[in-house]
């Protein structure tokens, strides 16, 4: 384990924790393209639906949705990225704890 692997590895949750706050704002930039396309598609349906003076309910249940779905996303992917940290870490600590351990006596 080196200590750039470390750095990548906090740059990436540091990112992923931004984009987790963003989606929770309800912004759209951390969206993938899927995800976009469902909230685009969902936000166009209940616009036009509003202009004709209907409900809303399922554009507003798909909205929703996708944005709890993205959330979850981005929160496995922030697990997966602790987890490899850890993983890092206690390789290195392995690592020496062996070097240490096959010394001179």
């Amino acid at each position: 384990m080196s200590n750039a692997d470390l750095r990548r590895l906090d740059r990436e949750i540091k990112a992923t924790t931004k984009k987790l706050e963003a989606v929770r704002r309800g912004e759209l930039w951390p969206l993938n393209g899927r995800e976009r396309r469902a909230m685009t598609r969902a936000i166009a349906s209940g616009a036009y639906r509003t202009a004709r003076g209907r409900s809303t309910g399922r554009a507003e249940q798909q909205i929703e949705s996708t944005s709890s779905g993205a959330e979850m996303r981005l929160t496995a992917e922030l697990a997966a990225l602790y987890g490899e940290r850890q993983r890092l870490i206690t390789e290195a600590a392995r690592a020496k704890a062996k070097k240490k351990s096959s010394g001179w006596w």
